[in-house]
């Protein structure tokens, strides 16, 4: 079994940070990538940043100069520093993994069960 772990989510004024951590645990052979989407009230859930692992990073036009994904190996622990946060920015924040089990195992889709951020005054 696979579990992802996220902290870090809370209540922000407008302009102010927050580092979101997520934590992959459990039978993991190998990840490939982790990263985190969000889901704002109504709206789709949609890609924030992903991060290989070589550390080749993808970012949503919307967050670029503002998120930053980090992650750290060793630990299977994906990182994000958010940065001059504004209120579209609210949403429920998931962290997600693609990894493989076990060798004979197809790279698969794993997720967390999501960590709220607000930015509001």
């Amino acid at each position: 079994q696979v579990q992802l772990v996220e902290s870090g989510g809370g209540l922000v004024q407008p302009g102010g940070s927050l580092r979101l951590s997520c934590a992959a645990s459990g039978s993991i052979f190998s990840i490939y990538a982790m990263g985190w989407y969000r889901q704002a009230p109504g709206k789709q859930r949609e890609l924030a940043a992903t991060i290989t692992s070589s550390g080749s990073r993808n970012y949503a036009d919307s967050v670029k100069g503002r998120f930053t994904i980090s992650r750290d190996n060793a630990k299977n622990t994906v990182y994000l520093q958010m940065n001059s946060l504004k209120p579209e920015d609210t949403a429920v924040y998931y962290c997600n993994s693609v990894l493989r089990r076990h060798l004979g195992e197809a790279p698969t889709n794993y997720w967390g069960q999501g960590t709220q951020v607000t930015v509001s005054s």
